[in-house]
């Protein structure tokens, strides 16, 4: 079994920051790709920014200059560090990592519970 558990976010004003965590526990023997993803009210989720077991990112253009994804594999622990928030990053944020629970397992999606990110004056 594998647990998710995201934190840190809530509300904030425009300009403000968020920092988002997803920390995995359980049967792992390895995480490869981790992403997050979000979904605002009425649209479909969008992947948000990724990042590889080798430490390479991509993100949306609309993310780009004021997120980023990093990853602490000693802790199983992916963040978001959001700054120069908009209203329009406003969205229940999803973490997923790819995880190999064995070493003759395939690789498997796990997500997370899913956090609330408001950005409101």
């Amino acid at each position: 079994q594998v647990q998710l558990v995201e934190s840190g976010g809530g509300l904030v004003q425009p300009g403000g920051s968020l920092r988002l965590s997803c920390a995995a526990s359980g049967s792992i023997f390895s995480i490869n790709d981790m992403g997050w993803y979000r979904r605002a009210p009425g649209k479909q989720r969008e992947l948000v920014a990724a990042i590889t077991s080798g430490g390479s990112t991509n993100y949306a253009d609309s993310v780009k200059g004021r997120f980023t994804i990093s990853r602490d594999n000693a802790k199983n622990t992916m963040y978001l560090q959001m700054n120069s928030l908009r209203p329009e990053d406003t969205a229940v944020y999803y973490c997923k990592l790819v995880i190999q629970t064995t070493s003759w397992a395939y690789d498997d999606d796990y997500w997370g519970q899913g956090t609330q990110v408001t950005v409101s004056s």
